[in-house]
């Protein structure tokens, strides 16, 4: 499901909430995705232009890089691959980049 995603599904949900489980026995966290980037060379016929999310979270705890389990009303449940990027004025910054 996610090579067929593009950044219009997610240019649609800026500013949303999207809730990322990363440990059984810990609440979830809410990340808020605050930009969504498209860059590189534009598709092939039936491919999609590579881009990116920014998501800002609490800035504890700091989450390290892995796959982490996001949900959103509409996207249903994804498995996404974060990078910490540090904090900000307001949270930590977390990256998703799909090629």
């Amino acid at each position: 499901m996610l090579d067929r995603l593009t950044s219009a599904d997610f240019s649609a949900l800026l500013q949303q909430t999207f809730r990322l489980s990363y440990h059984p026995q810990a609440a979830p966290l809410d990340l808020a995705l605050v930009e969504v980037s498209e860059w590189g060379e534009p598709p092939q016929p039936g491919g999609r232009r590579p881009f990116s999310l920014l998501f800002r979270g609490p800035r504890e705890p700091l989450l390290p890089q892995r796959i982490y389990t996001l949900e959103h009303p509409q996207t249903g449940v994804l498995e996404i691959f974060l990078v910490p990027l540090g904090p900000d004025d307001t949270g930590q910054v977390y990256q998703a980049v799909f090629s």
